[in-house]
């Protein structure tokens, strides 16, 4: 399939991609709200991520765990206020832990030890170019989850930023995983629909919260 919205049923994008409409009920989605709210307070807070050429990223960013700045991970803010990194909470890592099982198997992330979360906050002009995550050390699935507007979510292949890939539409409470032979796969996101977050969530903008293994 490419460059064509998949329909809005569970489905595998890729072999070891998988997308779940819905998967985070209203009051989960409430509670990770409130959760990214605290940690967006500083210090260790959101901040606008600039890139080695002096380039700035559209979405601004939180991490948790190990703090992410192109290209490593440190465990302090080095690119921001050079505060501690806030740690990971073992609810996310459970979290991740039960949507892999609830995606690619129960045995396939049964031991993982998530402990990095990238929160990335897009406002209606925001956009996200199509990248790799590949500043781990280990190769567990990474899961995104989503609240706030709906997105076009572009997943790729492992070879090249460009075609093949495949369009998925993210709304708020939608998970997807991708690990195995999709772990490394281009993805980026390149439209946010400003405005469609469900009225009763309170969210302007959209939140991505992606949890992966360090391996570090």
């Amino acid at each position: 399939m490419d460059a064509e919205l998949f329909p809005r049923t569970r489905a595998q994008v890729a072999p070891g991609a998988v997308h779940v409409p819905d998967w985070l009920d209203a009051r989960a989605q409430r509670e990770l709200l409130d959760d990214c709210r605290e940690w967006a307070r500083p210090p260790a807070g959101l901040r606008t991520v600039r890139t080695p050429g002096g380039g700035t990223m559209t979405a601004r960013q939180v991490c948790l765990g190990w703090h992410w700045y192109p290209y490593g991970y440190s465990r302090t803010v080095v690119d921001g206020d050079g505060a501690p990194v806030k740690p990971f909470p073992g609810r996310l890592g459970a979290l991740a832990r039960r949507a892999v099982a609830d995606t690619l198997g129960a045995g396939t992330a049964r031991d993982a030890a998530y402990d990095i979360a990238l929160i990335n906050f897009y406002d209606g002009d925001a956009r996200m170019g199509m990248h790799r995550d590949s500043d781990e050390k280990a190769d567990a699935p990474v899961v995104s989850l989503s609240l706030g507007d709906t997105c076009v979510f572009r997943f790729g292949n492992t070879g090249t930023r460009t075609r093949p890939y495949t369009d998925v539409e993210l709304r708020s409470g939608d998970l997807f995983v991708f690990g195995g032979p999709s772990r490394f796969a281009y993805h980026g996101v390149p439209k946010v629909h400003a405005g469609t977050a469900p009225r009763e969530l309170g969210l302007t903008g959209r939140l991505n919260i992606t949890l992966r293994v360090s391996g570090l």
